[in-house]
């Protein structure tokens, strides 16, 4: 008897042992699954300047294409810009608290689930994982514990090189955010998104043609692996960031089959859905609704979630003048048409059968498609324009996203029409 008791003892200490390495995640979550949600991608990549400079100092060299409303903001900076009355325009900075607290309560107060917070591949070099994106990266955490909101991280593969760069790097920061910045497992009510009872792990850039890096060698498998199945780190989904035409591997995707070999490993896909529609177009939403129910069939069959991109809208005027003078991009190229167009996506996505929905971005006026709270008198300057809000309230595109979400969750009934406050 004393034996048996002695084994059994024993395989409880090898039970526990082996179960150890999980807790590094946290067991619970608000948030187990992405289904029924919208989120957003959280760039936060807008920083305050050197102390004594201004912030967008030469307005020659800007690169952004919207003006955030920045009436809230506890802190804000000024700017080489000026508004139409002749005041000073002012910014705000990512890298205040305060600043990513008032995104947070936002998206609380208007309704959208949660964000992605995106981690470029620059930013997980060796040496570099202790920067001001993993400072953010922390605030972020902390109120999407105070505001009970999702939040994930989403590595881009922006930054990866050619010259022998792989997804390595990639997983000594995953264990760095674990171990350190807690992401699985952070202080307060935990709202790691989930996703299939584990935690949801993005990995965007994969596929794309313009890329200098070729996705067979870099590591993509065993990455995922890791993520998939490490003892001490694993445990995760995956979500894999594709091209738009990713099933037919053509247009913006790169003619490999290998990539399809990927995305059945993976746990969900977003096909990149920025610049592919307009509504410049006759019946161009037809199209869009097209390839989702098409991509939908394709990822039941082969046991793979799938979440279609929406955006409000696009313009790249200011970057173009800066690096293509050649090729200038006029203002607002994929005009918002006062919120109709964003509307039009998010309602033929949820008509198709989407269970789910990424919106482009939270905070992204590099590209113009913000839809945080956006300014309607942006600044006046001869050479640097900007899009406003079609004399919309600044918080239409929160509005707007509060009520795609009610009824993607049925609390109430789908509309083709946009609604009115």
């Amino acid at each position: 008897m004393k034996k048996i008791s002695m084994v059994y003892i024993a395989f409880l200490l090898a039970v526990n042992i082996s179960a150890q390495p999980q807790a590094k995640h946290s067991q619970t979550t608000m948030y187990p699954s992405y289904k029924s949600l919208i989120m957003a991608g959280y760039q936060g990549w807008f920083h305050s300047p050197k102390e004594g400079q201004l912030l967008y100092s030469d307005p020659t060299k800007l690169s952004i294409d919207m003006w955030p409303d920045v009436s809230e903001y506890e802190k804000t900076y000024e700017t080489g810009l000026k508004l139409a009355d002749g005041s000073t325009a002012r910014f705000f900075s990512a890298d205040d608290k305060s600043t990513v607290d008032l995104h947070f309560k936002w998206m609380k107060d208007y309704g959208l689930d949660g964000v992605f917070m995106q981690r470029f591949f620059n930013s997980a070099r060796p040496g570099n994982s202790r920067n001001i994106q993993t400072a953010i990266l922390s605030n972020a955490l902390e109120a999407a514990s105070k505001y009970q909101r999702a939040i994930a991280v989403m590595y881009d593969l922006s930054g990866l090189k050619r010259s022998g760069e792989d997804c390595s790097q990639l997983i000594e920061d995953w264990k760095f955010l674990v171990d350190t910045v807690k992401v699985t497992n952070q202080k307060g009510a935990k709202t790691y998104l989930f996703h299939r009872g584990k935690p949801l792990v993005v990995i965007w850039g994969v596929g794309f043609p313009d890329r200098p890096y070729d996705i067979r060698n870099i590591g993509l498998e065993r990455f995922m692996d890791f993520l998939k199945n490490d003892p001490v780190y694993g445990g995760c989904s995956v979500m894999l960031g594709v091209p738009t035409f990713w099933r037919d591997l053509n247009a913006d995707c790169i003619h490999d089959p290998y990539l399809h070999e990927l995305i059945r490993s993976a746990d969900l896909i977003m096909p990149w859905m920025v610049q592919r529609f307009t509504p410049l177009l006759h019946n161009d939403m037809d199209r869009y609704r097209d390839v989702i129910l098409e991509d939908i069939k394709w990822c039941k069959e082969n046991n793979v979630d799938y979440v279609p991109c929406v955006c409000p809208g696009f313009s790249w005027h200011n970057l173009s003048v800066r690096q293509f003078p050649d090729d200038i991009k006029p203002v607002g190229s994929i005009p918002r048409q006062g919120g109709r167009f964003y509307w039009q996506q998010l309602s033929t996505a949820i008509l198709a059968g989407a269970e789910m929905i990424y919106v482009a971005m939270f905070d992204e006026v590099n590209e113009g498609t913000a839809i945080f709270k956006i300014s309607d008198n942006p600044p006046v300057h001869e050479t640097a324009l900007f899009v406003n809000n079609d004399g919309k309230p600044s918080d239409h595109y929160l509005w707007l996203t509060g009520e795609a979400s009610k009824m993607l969750k049925r609390q109430k009934p789908l509309t083709l029409q946009m609604p009115q406050r």
